[in-house]
């Protein structure tokens, strides 16, 4: 354990100045050493908070290796299995997950592992991209473990997920493209008893009909709801749904999702996913199929092929026009608070700098933020900064900072290796 748990975490105030190892973090937290809490400012209470995280993990990918050791020394999964549930009191099928997020971790992801002895990701995360990737041949499990585990650190689940899901559909788009054949097919709705008088209906179903379909609901909520209506968004969305299902009538409406695809996809020539707004890559013949749709209308992207970035989708007051409106939601995608994925469609248009302080209404003084991450803005201590090159930069009351970058629009696209000499297989001249 010592030698994965490298590093030093400084947690400083006016007060008291502590240079806590993740020994010293172990420690406390084990109740073997003393700390007095009255005399840490909050910046200290949260590095305190991030430093148990990084230990957390590091822990975690220790207890993993030791799991694929046993593993390996048994030569039984099943039988490993059984005996770590014994000794750490887990039901069978979280033992079962547990040796093969080890296994797959220890033999196809090395990487990652790495990542997590760093403190760079939690077990949680790591199985995201396990499964992800659990169809994937070894030699094509290496190049994601190779393409994700330097852009693992500071990311949630779901975007090292959404990650993880565009590298394996570009890595395999003949199994991409079967398995989503394969999910089609087993489409369903399934109504599961609940408590307290309520249950669940769910609908699996193709992530463009579901997306279409939310948006609908949405949509319909929205316009219905009163500011005398006692109800929550939730909560009407909820009846507009029990409505639409009963047969009651609600007015027409056209109802967008974005697919963003290469235009090489569209033509035949290459296989990338593109990716539905609001909730990740789809295969490349799925959005060949949407292209198809006679119903489906296309609107060309500019982007720079080395970022992603959107330039340009083809065409001075307070409310946005509509092109401009759907400039910005299509170019930010989602809101832009750090690790929420709530889609442009569903969220405010934010000026960078409030109207009434100077700011313009133009796609580059505007942000997509969903209404509570707006609303957050204008709480004590909080503090939005916005760079000139696009950058979101959130300062919280203990004076932390963290970064949002705008999300590409496509994958960026690496510079061609130069061609290579052919060696020369001639007999030497003498």
């Amino acid at each position: 354990m010592a030698g994965e748990a490298a590093g030093i975490w400084a947690l400083m105030t006016s007060e008291v100045a502590y240079a806590w190892s993740p020994q010293d973090v172990l420690a406390f937290a084990t109740g073997d050493g003393q700390l007095d809490w009255q005399h840490l400012g909050t910046d200290a209470v949260v590095e305190h908070i991030a430093a148990c995280q990084r230990l957390l993990a590091q822990v975690q990918a220790s207890q993993l290796a030791a799991v694929a050791e046993l593993a390996a020394r048994r030569g039984d999964e099943r039988a490993t299995a059984d005996e770590v549930a014994l000794e750490t009191a887990v039901g069978k099928h979280a033992a079962d997950r547990q040796v093969d997020l080890a296994r797959q971790l220890c033999e196809r992801f090395p990487k990652l592992h790495a990542a997590m002895a760093r403190g760079e990701l939690d077990a949680t995360k790591a199985s995201r991209v396990c499964d992800t990737a659990a169809a994937l041949p070894d030699e094509q499990a290496g190049q994601l473990d190779e393409f994700l585990h330097t852009r693992v650190a500071g990311r949630t689940a779901g975007a090292i997920q959404q990650s993880a899901r565009y590298q394996v559909d570009r890595l395999d788009p003949d199994g991409a493209a079967r398995r989503a054949e394969h999910r089609r097919r087993d489409r369903r709705v399934e109504l599961l008893p609940g408590d307290d008088g309520m249950a669940e209906l769910c609908a699996d179903l193709p992530a463009e009909i579901a997306s279409a379909a939310y948006t609908r609901i949405d949509t319909l909520a929205r316009a219905c709801q009163t500011t005398a209506d006692e109800r929550t968004l939730d909560q009407v969305r909820a009846d507009v749904l029990a409505e639409l299902l009963l047969g009651h009538n609600h007015s027409g409406r056209r109802i967008d999702i974005q697919v963003t695809v290469p235009a090489d996809t569209l033509l035949g020539t290459a296989d990338l996913p593109g990716m539905l707004g609001g909730y990740g890559p789809l295969p490349a013949p799925v959005v060949r199929e949407l292209a198809a749709d006679p119903t489906s209308t296309w609107r060309r992207l500019l982007t720079d092929p080395a970022s992603g970035h959107i330039i340009d989708v083809g065409r001075t007051r307070y409310r946005p026009p509509a092109s401009m409106a759907r400039y910005v939601r299509t170019r930010d995608q989602h809101c832009r608070f750090p690790g929420c994925h709530r889609p442009a469609q569903h969220c405010d248009l934010d000026h960078n700098t409030a109207w009434q302080h100077g700011g313009t209404t133009t796609a580059a003084g505007l942000t997509t933020l969903c209404r509570r991450h707006h609303q957050l803005k204008d709480q004590p201590g909080w503090h939005y900064h916005h760079t000139p090159t696009g950058d979101l930069i959130i300062t919280t009351p203990s004076r932390r900072h963290h970064t949002s970058q705008p999300p590409p629009a496509a994958e960026p696209q690496p510079e061609p290796s130069p061609p290579q000499p052919h060696p020369n297989n001639d007999p030497p001249p003498f």
